[in-house]
């Protein structure tokens, strides 16, 4: 009794930590001093875990402690900032299938015990096969281990509503007789359907993917918590999946789009559309030339997309940044919040290179000031600045709030081709009469810029 009051007591104080950690990680100012909370009560967990009289052998806990941390830290070490969302997908598909193998051992030893325990059994083996065998062709497609675009073949919504249908089927099944065949059918329909649920969503929507994803890994934590009986599992579960689905709500909001459109709209499988209306040409410009509209700006916006974090071009922007503000500039920077490929994926990566972070400003306060922006440099995004979403009704991002690069005086953007952004579109922004393309690698582009501003400055 003494040992389960112990136990129940760290239990609440590792949940205020996890609460209270939460709560830090909305802010970049506060989010390391967030991500100490939330292991310190994840530590204590662990230990009042470990210290409960349940744990009977503790080599083979030791074993997976050391094998995990260890594979834990040389991942850490080794992912490049530029892996963050394929890595955080994959982690959030490794936490689904612990949950999944704590739900068979629980049944496999203990039965299924009452009708309540059954039905969050079937949940959790459900939504974890899903979100395991989801988040590894998240993973893939951010890696470019798998196509990015939608994939796509004749009847595939059938094939899923057959799955779907099938699993509800065998789950009235299992719920009257909690055969183990049964168990194994559902949670192998469950992982074959988290395949074709995510292969045709398109490369644009995988950051909503990726928050979904967060959702369901709570989900499955806090329903294993109603299996094992484990009050904490129960508590954390519902934080995490209440946080993901608060998070994915506002990434389709910044999207204007539905939660329901993003998973079953195959969004990135547009196809490439022209610019309408009279054919123009994208004038291109040198990086000698930008620098000398550089030279003479006072006020110049710096919009950074996916193409920055596969140029790994973060520290060269901010040196860039750094010295325009040495010439009597004003710096910002302007964040969308569906800019890369992960919530956050543009503040990480600034926060990284030392950006202050007073310099960051959301989409809705940059826009009112984007008119009185000398220059606006796009670099590496492409849909979230597009104007075809404020007027072009057949557009798929039509009505999609973006930065409004074009209203600045000049628009420069870095890019290495005209290519097509993930949502498979041209943008007419490249077109605009202020707008030039300055064409190659964006790290080398900037850096190109920074070594003109040196010179400038040396003579």
């Amino acid at each position: 009794m003494n040992n389960e009051f112990f136990m129940n007591i760290v239990y609440i104080v590792s949940s205020v930590l996890f609460a209270f950690g939460l709560k830090f990680l909305g802010s970049p100012v506060t989010a390391r001093r967030g991500n100490i909370l939330s292991a310190s009560g994840m530590f204590l967990a662990i230990v009042a875990t470990l210290l409960s009289a349940h744990i009977i052998n503790f080599q083979w806990v030791f074993m997976g402690m050391i094998m995990g941390g260890s594979l834990g830290a040389l991942v850490a070490f080794k992912a490049a900032m530029t892996q963050m969302p394929e890595m955080i997908a994959l982690l959030h598909g490794c936490g689904a299938l612990a949950s999944v193998f704590v739900d068979w051992i629980a049944y496999r030893v203990n039965g299924v015990g009452d009708l309540t325990n059954t039905i969050a059994l079937y949940l959790s083996i459900v939504i974890g096969g899903l979100t395991f065998t989801g988040s590894v062709i998240a993973w893939g497609k951010l890696s470019e281990n798998i196509p990015g675009k939608s994939i796509l073949f004749t009847g595939q919504k059938w094939l899923n509503m057959g799955i779907i249908t099938a699993i509800g089927i065998l789950g009235l099944m299992f719920m009257m007789h909690p055969a183990y065949h049964l168990f194994l059918i559902i949670l192998g329909l469950s992982c074959i359907f988290g395949i074709f649920l995510v292969i045709p969503i398109g490369g644009a929507d995988m950051p909503v993917v990726i928050s979904v994803l967060n959702s369901y890994s709570g989900v499955v934590a806090c329903t294993t918590g109603f299996v094992i009986h484990n009050t904490l599992l129960i508590v954390v579960g519902s934080i995490v999946g209440a946080n993901g689905i608060i998070l994915s709500m506002i990434m389709c909001k910044a999207m204007n789009r539905s939660i329901t459109n993003v998973i079953f709209g195959a969004f990135g499988s547009v196809v490439k559309k022209a610019v309408s209306g009279e054919k123009k040409e994208a004038k291109s410009l040198s990086v000698e030339d930008a620098f000398l509209i550089l030279e003479n700006a006072k006020s110049v916006v710096i919009i950074p997309g996916y193409g920055m974090a596969v140029a790994q071009a973060q520290h060269a922007v901010r040196e860039l940044g750094e010295l325009l503000e040495k010439n009597s500039c004003d710096v910002k920077y302007a964040i969308h919040p569906v800019a890369g490929r992960m919530p956050g994926h543009m503040n990480v990566l600034l926060a990284e290179a030392n950006v202050s972070y007073d310099q960051l400003m959301e989409m809705d306060a940059i826009n009112p000031l984007m008119e009185n922006a000398d220059v606006a440099i796009v670099i590496g995004a492409n849909d979230v600045v597009n104007p075809a979403s404020r007027h072009d009704k057949s557009s798929p991002i039509y009505g999609m709030p973006i930065i409004n690069a074009d209203k600045a005086k000049t628009v420069f953007v870095l890019k290495r081709s005209m290519a097509t952004g993930f949502a498979g579109i041209e943008n007419e922004l490249f077109y605009y009469d202020n707008c030039r393309m300055i064409f190659g690698d964006a790290k080398q582009t900037v850096q190109a810029l920074v070594a003109e501003f040196k010179s400038s400055q040396q003579h």
